[in-house]
């Protein structure tokens, strides 16, 4: 399978057999993060492996409760890490405050995602699946204390791989005409936008346990991996969608499945877990 193949059939897995990543193909996969793009090729980012059952138990519960995360034999968090770079800064007296500034942040984070991204398709070159888990941000002061992480340093992301045991094929994604602009960006209409948002997910009142395969497979699998003692996983996302009176895919995304309300709210509980890492922007505006 070429490249392009390969990045075109990628799914995320969910759903991995018992047994470990070998140690070399890890090595590579490792190797592949350290040499991905960086900004000033700085490298602000550090990499915790996660392996041991009771870490890959305790970053489950982290991220809330996804089963995959436990079930997986190995996790990467990765880190913004600013305490790195300040210590070499400081043993040759330069100041580094990248933690007060939101621009080496945005940076920072997008090396992350380089270095996580480059894991990702090595990966499945190598018969892996892999997943992206970003609720590691709603437990920030917890993954801090439970790694032993120094100020400065902050997980962003965690990125679980294994063999698949299943994956998914009907994942729907938006068609290129929709993304892509040519020199200029070229905002659509109305009906256009809807049109293409319907083309990627589908109707959602011709079969709802279907279209939930395709729009939130997480349910799905956690019912398959860690079943409700009051029922299920999918049921309750249903009973919701009724009494929300969900008819729209927007809906669904919006008022089910991240509540616009919360995520907003949300702002304060991450602001104060940034602040409790060190990192603190100053707004400063001109008058």
């Amino acid at each position: 399978m070429d490249l392009y193949d390969l990045m075109m059939k990628r799914r995320s897995v969910r759903s991995f057999e018992d047994r470990p990543v070998p140690e070399d193909v890890l090595d590579e996969l490792l190797d592949a993060a350290v040499n991905a793009p960086s900004g000033g090729n700085i490298q602000p980012l550090s990499i915790i492996v996660v392996e041991e059952p009771a870490a890959r138990a305790e970053l489950a519960e982290m991220v809330g409760r996804q089963p995959w995360v436990a079930n997986a034999p190995t996790s990467l968090v990765f880190c913004i890490d600013f305490h790195r770079v300040m210590r070499w800064a400081a043993a040759f007296d330069v100041e580094f405050r990248g933690q007060e500034s939101l621009l080496s942040f945005l940076i920072a984070y997008a090396d992350i995602m380089c270095a996580a991204q480059n894991v990702v398709v090595l990966a499945e070159s190598r018969g892996l699946g892999s997943v992206y888990v970003g609720t590691i941000l709603s437990s920030i002061e917890h993954a801090r204390e439970y790694f032993a992480m120094p100020a400065h340093v902050l997980p962003v992301m965690v990125l679980s791989l294994g063999f698949p045991k299943s994956v998914p094929r009907n994942i729907p994604k938006l068609d290129r005409h929709a993304v892509v602009h040519s020199e200029k960006y070229a905002a659509r209409s109305d009906d256009e936008v809807r049109d293409d948002f319907e083309r990627k997910y589908g109707s959602i009142d011709e079969d709802v346990d279907r279209y939930l395969e395709r729009a939130y497979v997480e349910a799905v699998e956690r019912d398959k991996q860690a079943p409700r003692d009051d029922g299920s996983w999918v049921g309750d996302v249903k009973r919701r969608m009724q009494k929300l009176e969900v008819k729209s895919n927007a809906e669904f995304l919006f008022r089910v499945r991240y509540p616009q309300d919360l995520m907003v709210r949300f702002n304060r509980d991450l602001v104060r877990a940034l602040e409790g890492a060190g990192f603190d922007f100053p707004l400063v505006k001109d008058r």
